[in-house]
């Protein structure tokens, strides 16, 4: 049945076979039918995408999931939306689950924010509203000149949590670091359990040593600067033994967070969390990248289950490592698809959603 008014299309930007069955689903949500549309590469390897169908003064959206070559996603997909662009459609939405780039969000020592690189892409290509879910840094927003939806997982996960963990109540929230506590106090807070934060393991590519704050170089140019003048030097960081804040001692730990990509932090916590007492070891995230031997890793720890959304598609790692689950989002994404076609205020599809979820 079509749940939506006339003059809809919906079209899959990813050459990948695993990566359009999302738009599956969400297409059959909805009731319609995936637009005609070939991508290819050609022998060159440039991307090439021939629209089969009339998209005059329709509202296209446009679905397009990461595949392992992202730059080749990020060109499908500015492609596709610059050809509905000339081609007269009425508004162009790009649903992107997990915007690529968007740990690169912050400024690095010479480096620049990509994710803002982009943004900026995506627009000067035509699009005009984008729909995305648990972007990494919930300022990323703030890159575009067009409207962004930024929806949220956690009611998915949450819900897999009260229904699959069967004692849950004896569960408890951890954050692997300090910069989640504010997810994992989100979870802990909704499911009524109490919150661990692991404290003092080895700093990331997130951590502030990498930042732009310490850049230029932290040394003494005193040949440049009045001597009245001296600028004092900052304290180099040390880090402290590595510390569970809370209680896990024979309760099931659950760590949440966004991303799971590069998998040592979280076998690494899940040791930690083995050795201070808990007897089960979940992981909870939207986005399950994981690249390279991630599966393999995740296969070998103390971890028990790795439960994802299909933000991404990771059914060739599920085969690899039984322990990855797939809970479906397919649901919430078409329902922002069909509010934003009918003109429906979105407010629904947040409900209860406070600043730091």
């Amino acid at each position: 049945m079509n749940h939506t008014k006339g003059g809809l299309v919906i079209f899959t930007a990813n050459s990948h076979p695993s990566s359009r069955e999302l738009g599956k689903r969400i297409a059959e949500r909805l009731g319609v039918e995936l637009g005609k549309v070939q991508v290819y590469q050609e022998a060159n390897r440039e991307t090439r995408v021939q629209i089969q169908e009339s998209v005059r003064g329709k509202d296209v959206f446009i679905i397009q999931t990461v595949s392992k070559d992202v730059n080749t996603t990020i060109m499908e997909m500015l492609i596709m939306v610059y050809a509905c662009r000339t081609s007269c459609a009425r508004s162009i939405t790009g649903v992107l689950p997990y915007f690529p780039y968007s740990k690169q969000c912050k400024m690095r020592k010479r480096g620049s924010i990509v994710s803002k690189l982009i943004a900026s892409m995506v627009c000067k290509a035509g699009l005009t509203h984008l729909i995305t879910m648990d972007l990494h840094q919930k300022e990323i927003q703030g890159f575009f000149n067009i409207p962004v939806d930024n929806l949220r997982a956690s009611p998915f996960l949450l819900q897999y949590i009260q229904e699959e963990i069967p004692d849950y109540r004896n569960a408890v929230i951890v954050a692997k670091s300090p910069a989640s506590a504010k997810r994992a106090q989100s979870f802990a807070e909704r499911l009524r359990l109490g919150i661990a934060v692991i404290h003092g393991e080895a700093q990331d590519a997130e951590s502030d040593q990498v930042d732009g704050r310490h850049s230029p170089p932290t040394v003494k140019t005193t040949g440049a600067i009045h001597p009245s003048m001296e600028i004092p030097l900052l304290i180099p960081k040390e880090k402290p033994p590595i510390t569970v804040v809370g209680d896990v001692g024979g309760r099931i730990a659950i760590i949440v967070d966004d991303i799971i990509d590069d998998v040592d932090s979280f076998v690494a916590a899940a040791e930690t969390l083995k050795e201070r007492g808990a007897y089960k070891i979940f992981v909870m995230a939207t986005h399950g990248l994981l690249s390279s031997d991630a599966p393999r890793f995740i296969e070998e720890s103390a971890i028990d289950e790795v439960v994802v959304t299909n933000t991404i598609p990771h059914e060739l790692q599920k085969l690899q490592c039984p322990k990855i689950k797939t809970v479906d989002i397919s649901m919430i994404l078409s329902e922002a698809i069909r509010r934003i076609h009918n003109g429906e205020s979105m407010s629904y599809l947040f409900r209860n959603i406070g600043v730091d979820d």
